[in-house]
């Protein structure tokens, strides 16, 4: 394309012309991506920056490394943590799964055991709960910090720098901080190893040959309190911290943390490396230049050589192909005022998600960045953190995660047997061993069952080839099975029913009453809808039992032309239509707050009973009624994606960019996840506290929400692609002042 009709393209967006796809040049994606990469002059104490290669995330303060961690806020500590790295307390009273369960009546099929606690007072009265929900659990590895010494020999303070400037250069993965220290400059460089867990660390300054600066590796043990962050620096007795090897610039040091046992290599050539404390090794160089690799390892293995130049290079590579295979989207061009922050909400996504959410483990919602719910990841919000990997043309990075389904069918397919139904039950909160946490609301949660299923499509329309099928086809298959034996046939309505028990998406109501909610409703029958497809695809036979399922599951309650939450709620729009239930009101009857989840059965999928016209006046509904102050990080795009599909793009992009507490988007790319006061009852305790910026009558949980930034992909992949049936070029955006360039983004189911 020459240079005269990008200019006319130019001119059609001044004009407020939609983005149309003509045949336009490839997108420059290193000025997509350089020109979002974070630059800061001072601390962001809610917002320290994050490198990482998808297994190690390693979270840095202003210097570049984690030297001043009492300088960010208590929610954003400075962790180094990995996605094998679990430990578990002594189990001294041999708990074991069935001290969490009780049994709860479940209409014709007797009582069955749920790891459910009617309150949380009950965790004091029961031990066993806690134990259960706690272990196991992440911690940090160790804490990787700048050694700096004033001219007076005392350790320097963070007053004692000036003229801090920070860059993360995203397209090379490289975080460059530069300061003043003692009259002298320093440079740190801050990488992490694409292939080992390994952090690499260059520092350039005269004050090293002096002494005056070097490199501290802390290594703590593991607190009581482990929300939001795990490490005990008080205990030194309580881990071992053993030399098991020296060599000129290189020490192996074995950690024990009670029956949890990592290594840990330092090396440093032409520095010396020593013990000081029982828990700290110190490094110190010998020029003006000091490099340090320190290395997270789960098995001891032989000594491996590393060249610091050489990895430095691995690791721009590394960046350099993920920024160039897979999707891409440009709003440059654009004359939206809003289109340039959308981009950069992106761009940072995707670099957070590729640090975060594609472990070999299902992502917890703080990723690798500090604790929630004890580090435990959340099977629901899977498809929120991982599943835009596979629209946006980077379907490897899903897969990883995806395994754990493979590896965890048998154990689901026992939790199946013990609620007397066919196939696989996959829990809601759990760590890598599969159990599920005892809580209040987790073991009612049904809204992951079909989500293996939608991932391996998700999968397969990336990739279709007789080898996805092969490897996912007994997952789907025996999630399939679940999905059509766990609801009840009800002999007089002729129709299957989902619960009780259930709780929705939207978690404020009970489970022993709740029936029919809109969204799962839609979900089990888009799963075994697919799943009939997975058996076509590979030469079988639809199951009949699963067609009659799908035929006679319940439809998707609705009254006076509205989407309800749940059947059980009938009077819902009648209630929450009142003065008293307004979206500022307080009152307990009041339902209409949380997530709006009736709008993921034309959102998330196009449900095949869902009626657009019935769904588009539920959008209004919610719109004008809906309590959103306590709205989730990922609850705006999931709208976004609903108006979207509904042909109301400008309301798409509306809801994007909501201004609440949980859309708030740093300079760092992450989003707090902020509690309403009035509701902090329906929420789970000890997850973290905080003074909050957002105004009173907030308090933050969390510094980042990675369900935001995976849903944020999703979404505007969409609305960028398409979805099956839409048509035309980016039909989520609006056709003025919106110039969209693709490339390499499927569109959704």
């Amino acid at each position: 394309m020459g240079k005269g009709f990008a200019a006319l393209l130019g001119l059609l967006g001044l004009l407020g012309f939609a983005s149309v796809a003509l045949a336009a040049e490839p997108i420059d994606r290193r000025a997509l991506v350089t020109r979002h990469s974070p630059k800061l002059d001072a601390i962001d104490p809610h917002a320290p920056l994050m490198v990482g290669n998808g297994t190690l995330g390693f979270t840095a303060d202003i210097t570049g490394l984690q030297t001043f961690p009492d300088r960010y806020s208590a929610l954003a500590p400075l962790l180094t943590m990995a996605q094998w790295a679990w430990h578990s307390f002594p189990n001294a009273n041999g708990y074991s799964e069935t001290d969490g369960l009780v049994d709860v009546a479940v209409p014709e099929r007797g009582t069955q055991p749920y790891a459910w606690m009617h309150d949380w007072s009950e965790a004091e009265r029961r031990p066993a709960l806690t134990w259960l929900r706690e272990n196991p659990h992440r911690f940090s590895l160790g804490r990787i910090a700048l050694a700096m010494v004033g001219a007076d020999g005392k350790a320097a303070t963070f007053e004692d720098i000036s003229a801090t400037r920070q860059h993360l250069d995203l397209w090379t993965g490289t975080l460059s901080s530069r300061f003043r220290f003692g009259g002298e400059d320093v440079a740190v460089e801050t990488r992490v190893h694409p292939d080992r867990d390994m952090v690499l660390i260059s520092i350039r300054s005269p004050l090293v040959a002096t002494g005056r600066i070097g490199v501290d590796v802390r290594f703590p043990g593991v607190a009581a309190k482990l929300n939001p962050d795990p490490s005990d620096w008080t205990r030194d007795s309580a881990h071992r911290t053993n030399v098991a090897a020296e060599a000129p610039g290189r020490m192996l040091v074995e950690r024990r943390l009670d029956d949890t046992v990592y290594w840990s290599e330092i090396l440093s050539p032409s520095a010396r490396i020593e013990i000081r404390g029982p828990h700290t090794v110190h490094i110190a160089g010998r020029g003006d230049r000091l490099l340090v690799s320190v290395s997270f390892e789960q098995q001891r293995s032989a000594p491996q050589a590393i060249d610091i130049a050489r990895a430095t290079a691995d690791v721009a590579a590394h960046w350099q192909t993920y920024w160039t295979t897979g999707g891409a989207i440009d709003f440059s061009g654009s004359t939206d005022p809003r289109a340039a922050e959308l981009e950069r909400r992106v761009i940072l996504s995707r670099y957070l998600a590729a640090i975060n959410q594609a472990g070999e483990v299902p992502p917890q919602e703080e990723g690798l960045f500090s604790n929630s719910w004890n580090g435990k990841f959340h099977l629901e919000m899977h498809a929120w953190h991982s599943g835009h990997f596979a629209t946006w043309d980077q379907a490897d990075r899903l897969e990883r995660s995806l395994g754990w389904y493979l590896e965890h069918l048998p154990s689901a397919q026992a939790e199946a047997r013990r609620h007397k139904v066919d196939g696989a039950w996959w829990p809601k909160m759990v760590g890598p061993e599969g159990r599920n946490s005892p809580s209040t609301i987790n073991p009612f949660i049904m809204w992951q069952q079909p989500h293996p299923i939608y991932l391996a499509e998700l999968v397969y329309r990336a990739r279709p080839s007789p080898d996805v099928l092969a490897r996912y086809a007994a997952v789907v298959e025996e999630t399939a099975r679940l999905l059509a034996t766990w609801p009840r046939w009800d002999a007089s309505s002729g129709r299957y029913r989902l619960g009780p028990p259930i709780i929705p998406v939207q978690e404020n109501h009970a489970p022993l009453t709740t029936l029919n909610p809109t969204f799962e409703i839609e979900y089990f029958r888009w799963g075994l809808e697919t799943a009939q497809a997975w058996r076509m695809r590979r030469g079988l036979a639809r199951e009949a039992h699963w067609d009659a399922v799908i035929a006679k599951l319940s439809p998707p309650p609705e009254r006076n032309g509205l989407y309800l939450p749940v059947e059980s709620a009938p009077d819902f729009w009648t209630i929450s239509a009142l003065p008293q239930c307004s979206r500022h009101a307080t009152a307990p009857t009041c339902l209409n707050r949380d997530h709006p989840s009736f709008l993921m059965a034309y959102g998330l999928i196009a449900g095949a009973r869902t009626d657009p016209a019935t769904m588009r006046r539920t959008l209004a509904a919610t719109e004008a009624h809906w309590d959103t102050r306590q709205t989730w990080g990922w609850d705006f795009p999931m709208v976004a994606m609903a108006a979207a599909r509904l042909g109301e793009p400008e309301k798409a992009v509306d809801w994007l960019f909501k201004d609440l507490p949980n859309n708030r988007w740093g300079a760092s790319g992450m989003t707090p996840r902020v509690h309403l006061e009035e509701h902090a009852a329906a929420f789970v305790p000890g997850a973290g506290a905080g003074e909050s910026p957002d105004g009173p009558g907030f308090r933050r949980a969390a510094e980042t929400y990675f369900p935001s930034n995976g849903s944020l992909l999703l979404a505007v992949g969409m609305m960028a692609a398409g979805w099956d049936g839409s048509s035309g070029h980016a039909p989520g955006f609006p056709k003025q002042g919106w110039r969209v360039q693709v490339e390499n983004i499927r569109p959704l189911p």
